[in-house]
């Protein structure tokens, strides 16, 4: 009678691979979610820019995400602040340094160059040849779904590359955050900074391009769909996958921007570029479904 009091007390446990698959679908609301509001916040472009889009961005994601985490500031320490301030530094310097090489080189080849970020981190923290050789194979479908060529514009690649350090730098640092401060508290102090970040620039941006509702309704859309949902899905995937299984997952964000890219912007893929499609989700399959001991 005793023992089954007890094991009725008992806190049930969910099994690693509940959990594991509870990641997996994050993650793929994450990245659905971020190319989709990556295209809605180029249609306007012409409007107010990059830097106006990414400051309105910003702020709608501070606003909901400070709302929903409800930070308890003054029981920060102060190893948590020099986390939540360098999130927040990594994130505006990403998303600035991203919409930028979107508006120079277009969506396709600038999220490829900012896939470089996570495949480092699954590169640098895989223990197993076979995540190695799925990384490369994800690798081998972004080269061939993008068609890289010689290109003149130096600046709009290099600030793709430089999105690539800073996502790598996202992953590490959400996680430990996370792993830091409950809920999604840490998430929302990093874009609540990250907003007031962007006060000077997005006023600047706004005055030199006067926004349209539907300019503003764009880049509203990217707020949410592209940093409030993110923010909290990787934050929560990341308590749930290693942080080298989340890099190798995400190779799948290159064939989401092509998905968007052909719905929302009207972009065409050439039938090499599908191969690439399929090389990329084939390596996914194989690093989700594989055993692991």
């Amino acid at each position: 009678m005793k023992a089954t009091t007890a094991a009725r007390r008992r806190p049930a446990v969910v099994p690693a691979s509940r959990a594991r698959w509870a990641g997996v679908l994050m993650m793929l609301a994450s990245g659905t979610s971020n190319q989709t509001g990556a295209a809605i916040g180029a249609l306007a472009f012409p409007v107010i820019g990059p830097a106006g889009v990414v400051a309105v961005r910003q702020w709608v994601a501070a606003a909901v995400l400070l709302a929903v985490g409800r930070p308890r500031v003054r029981a920060f320490t102060a190893a948590q602040w020099r986390l939540v301030l360098a999130l927040a530094a990594v994130f505006a310097t990403m998303n600035l340094s991203l919409y930028t090489a979107v508006d120079r080189i277009g969506l396709g080849l600038a999220v490829t160059l900012e896939f470089l970020g996570p495949l480092t981190v699954a590169l640098a923290g895989s223990r197993r040849r076979l995540d190695l050789g799925c990384a490369l194979a994800a690798v081998a479908g972004v080269v061939t779904l993008t068609r890289p060529e010689p290109a003149s514009d130096y600046l709009g690649l290099g600030l793709g590359l430089l999105a690539a350090c800073c996502w790598a730098g996202y992953i590490l640092l959400n996680r430990s955050i996370g792993r830091s401060l409950p809920g999604a508290e840490g998430s929302a102090m990093a874009a609540g900074a990250s907003g007031l970040l962007f006060v000077p620039i997005g006023l600047a941006a706004l005055f030199q391009h006067p926004p349209t509702a539907g300019a503003l309704a764009c880049a509203g859309a990217a707020g949410v769909l592209s940093s409030a949902v993110p923010f909290l899905a990787d934050l929560l995937a990341l308590r749930r996958v290693p942080a080298h299984f989340f890099g190798v997952f995400m190779s799948v964000n290159p064939v989401l921007a092509a998905a968007a890219g052909l719905l929302i912007l009207g972009q065409t893929l050439h039938w090499t570029q599908w191969l690439g499609i399929l090389a990329i989700v084939a390596a996914n399959l194989v690093t989700v479904l594989a055993p692991r001991t």
